[in-house]
């Protein structure tokens, strides 16, 4: 996918910059609201290239600026907080008229961001929510609660414990399984361990479900940067330390689709499948987020469960539409003014609804949306 990365070859001069054009940012000089589109240009910064979810969702967000009329800097971060801070203050030195940003860690702008107030640049926190600082505007994502609650559910169901709509089907265990989280320092992942604990945990209490690492806190189930490396070093851990006693995992909970394909890294590994059909030991029932290519062909080949599709034409558009919103001087659109408290002030949000794939759905919910081709599913990869 095509990307602009205009502003990376000047990182080098990123020193000067900043001492020369300090104060001189278009909110500050301009009159937004009286001038074209193509006048305008809008900082967009994303956390990583190594994620096919990030790069989908910048080229959207591009594509969709620029479609508006508007100039994009579009730069990503390689996953390195110091080079997000440093990139935002580059778009702030060069003038930029609103920012969108998903941050690696909502904690660590604050000072980038009272920069942008100073001088009247607005800030869309996109999907992660920028936590400790009164400078952020706007937020939008999905629900990402109810993400959670769809992870836990699909879990269930996966393991026959209730069926798709939620009742139960009397199936007692016990079943084994183990639970993953996101990265500490995004707060999407609290939403999402939250929402899946508040399904799985009346299991867990009445032993239909059995964590027999003892590993259930947020804590003890994270996985820093949501990566794959990571999630695969634990799991292989986990069935060293918990189940060589010739038990076996019937379900794992993962909160991404990364951190899904490091799970089965380590269980293939360890004998287990390829498949949840295989014997003796199947593929345990295995959650996921994203609806990334390589983890929509694993679930269409009956090794991943499920996952968590977030249509990111959708969070383009509405992260667009509310950078336009302030550009024109009006407010944007906003769903909910009550969950995203980030600290310091209850952040005005727009969200956006999930759907939970099976395979089953694949071809409904993704190929015939155009979110990917046939072609692409059954290769794994998108062209």
């Amino acid at each position: 996918m095509n990307k602009k990365l205009g502003l990376t070859a000047l990182g080098a001069s990123l020193a000067l910059t900043l001492s020369a054009c300090g104060g001189e940012g278009a909110g500050s000089t301009n009159d937004t609201e009286n001038a074209a589109p193509e006048d305008l240009t809008i900082g967009v910064s994303m956390p990583t290239e190594t994620s096919e979810r990030w790069i989908a969702d910048g080229a959207n967000v591009e594509d969709q600026l620029e479609g508006a009329g508007y100039q994009v800097e579009l730069l990503y971060a390689g996953d390195d907080i110091p080079t997000q801070s440093q990139q935002i203050d580059q778009m702030i030195a060069q003038g930029v008229d609103a920012l969108i940003v998903a941050a690696i860690d909502g904690t660590a702008l604050s000072a980038q961001l009272q920069n942008a107030a100073d001088q009247d640049i607005p800030v869309i926190s996109y999907d992660r929510l920028i936590r400790e600082t009164e400078n952020v505007d706007f937020y939008v994502s999905f629900d990402n609660f109810k993400v959670g609650v769809a992870q836990g559910t699909a879990l269930l169901t996966g393991l026959g414990i209730t069926d798709e709509e939620g009742n139960p089907t009397g199936a007692t265990g016990p079943f084994n399984v183990e639970l993953f989280a996101g990265s500490l320092d995004d707060n999407n992942a609290g939403f999402f361990f939250d929402g899946a604990m508040s399904v799985l945990q009346p299991y867990i209490d009445n032993g239909t479900l059995v964590v027999k690492s003892g590993q259930t806190s947020i804590e003890q189930a994270a996985t820093l940067r949501w990566s794959q490396e990571t999630a695969q070093r634990r799991m292989e851990d986990l069935l060293t330390s918990s189940y060589n006693d010739g038990s076996v995992v019937n379900g794992v909970l993962s909160p991404y689709d990364g951190i899904s394909r490091g799970i089965i890294t380590a269980l293939q590994n360890a004998g287990y499948g390829p498949t949840q059909d295989a014997q003796p030991k199947p593929m345990p029932v295995i959650t996921g987020q994203d609806a990334e290519i390589a983890s929509v062909k694993l679930i269409a080949d009956n090794v991943q469960d499920s996952t968590v599709f977030k249509d990111t034409r959708l969070l383009a558009e509405q992260a667009v539409a509310a950078a336009t919103a302030y550009l024109e001087g009006e407010e944007p659109e906003a769903n909910d003014t009550e969950t995203y408290d980030n600290g310091v002030k209850v952040v005005p949000s727009y969200l956006l609804p999930i759907e939970t794939v099976y395979q089953d759905d694949i071809q409904s919910v993704l190929i015939d949306s155009g979110y990917y081709t046939a072609e692409e599913v059954a290769a794994g990869q998108t062209d």
